[in-house]
This record gives structure tokens, C-alpha cells and sequence, in this order.
């Protein structure tokens, strides 16, 4: 009898310090796994961001279609310019003064801006590379789902302003791990996660074309 209690003490012993170990080790490996794919994701958002605002200095606003998107960045543009100030006589103004613009009078100043060249959207953003056709994927194993793009029109103090937002659910990124911890990440607020339930760039909501995250979930760009 001495010895089943023995036995029984020595499982109970050695279950519970399995249980320890893993309520330690636990969010820790959750956390490891979640910011690698944290990481992931922003360098796709951030490829969006860049192919959204580029968008909007071309064309004048957002688009909410991946496909328009991508035919945007195969054929888009950036006109390289150059700004130089310039001088001249206001004519009507020295005219009806009686002035004489070669000892005196008023100058009018202008600035001029010189279109240099063009060069293609694809090649400014993504180095010559075709990454930009595969940014709305979430780049995640086992996970088929595209990210969220929405586009439209915002107004604020009586002026129109062109939004966009695009987003993955963390419950899409972190489905195949730990409920319960998963449920707490949901609810982070804190100035070095991501708070809310969605990792995203832009807002429909307000005139907003950053990131959700901290700078310390940033990894070099790709070229």
C-alpha cells in the first residue's frame, strides 16, 4: 500500500510540475511565434501602404481592390521634378505706379517646378521586384486567408478626405495556438503591442495612413 501511495505521490508530483513548466514556458513560445508572424504581416502592410499612398499622390485617391492595385503599380509613374525660384517685374503693378522695374519697382517671385523625368512606381517601391503581386497575401504556413483592403470617403469639418484601411484579424493569425492565450491578446493595450483585434494600416474611421504596431515589430524593408 506504501508503495502505490509513493507511485500515485511521484505522478501527482510529476504532473504538476509538467503543469508549471508549462504555464511558463507556454506564453512565452506563444509570444515567440507571434511576434515572427507579426512581422510577417507588417512587411506586407507596409508594401500596401506604400503602393496606397503612391495611388494617392497619382491618381488623387485610395482604391479598395488589390486587383486595381497591382495594375496601378505595373504601370504607374513618378514624375521626378526639380523647384527653382525665379523673378520678374510686376508689369501692371510698375506701370500704374509709374515705376521704372530697371531702378526700382516691384517684383513679383514665382517658383517653377521642372519636370526631369519619369520613373516607374515598381522600381521606386519595390527595387525592380514583383513582391508587390503577393502582398495581400497573409504570409502565414496553412493560412489561405488575403488580407482585408477597404477604400472610400471620409468627411471631417465639412472636407472630403479619401481613406483606406487594410487588416488581418489576429484570430486568422493565431488560430492554431493557445485559446486562452490568444483571448488575452485580443484585449492588449499597450504602447509595445498591437492593440485591438485587427493588425492594420489606415483607418475608415479617421484621416489615418499609419500602422497599428511599435516600431519594434519593424524589420528592414525588403529591396
Amino acid at each position: 500500500m506504501k508503495i502505490v501511495l509513493q507511485i500515485v505521490l511521484w505522478i501527482a508530483i510529476i504532473f504538476l510540475g509538467y503543469k508549471l513548466y508549462g504555464s511558463i514556458t507556454g506564453p512565452i513560445e506563444f509570444n515567440k511565434i507571434k511576434e515572427a508572424r507579426y512581422k510577417k504581416v507588417i512587411v506586407n502592410l507596409q508594401d500596401i501602404q506604400a503602393a496606397q499612398l503612391a495611388h494617392q499622390e497619382i491618381v488623387g485617391d485610395f482604391t479598395g481592390s488589390f486587383d486595381s492595385l497591382v495594375q496601378f503599380i505595373d504601370t504607374a509613374k513618378f514624375a521626378i521634378t526639380q523647384r527653382r525660384d525665379t523673378s520678374f517685374a510686376d508689369v501692371e503693378k510698375n506701370k500704374a505706379f509709374g515705376l521704372d522695374p530697371l531702378t526700382g519697382g516691384y517684383i513679383l517671385e514665382e517658383i517653377i517646378v521642372d519636370t526631369l523625368r519619369f520613373t516607374p512606381v515598381r522600381d521606386s517601391l519595390y527595387g525592380g521586384t514583383d513582391r508587390y503581386k503577393t502582398m495581400m497575401n497573409i504570409p502565414v504556413e496553412d493560412v489561405d486567408s488575403k488580407i482585408e483592403l477597404k477604400a472610400g470617403k471620409l468627411t471631417k469639418n465639412d472636407v472630403t478626405y479619401s481613406v483606406f484601411e487594410a487588416r488581418v484579424p489576429k484570430t486568422v493569425l493565431l488560430s492554431d495556438l493557445d485559446k486562452d492565450l490568444m483571448a488575452q491578446e485580443l484585449q492588449v493595450v499597450s504602447v509595445d503591442g498591437v492593440n485591438g483585434e485587427y493588425i492594420k494600416v489606415g483607418s475608415m474611421n479617421e484621416i489615418n495612413t499609419s500602422g497599428n504596431w511599435p516600431k519594434n515589430l519593424e524589420t528592414a524593408k525588403k529591396q
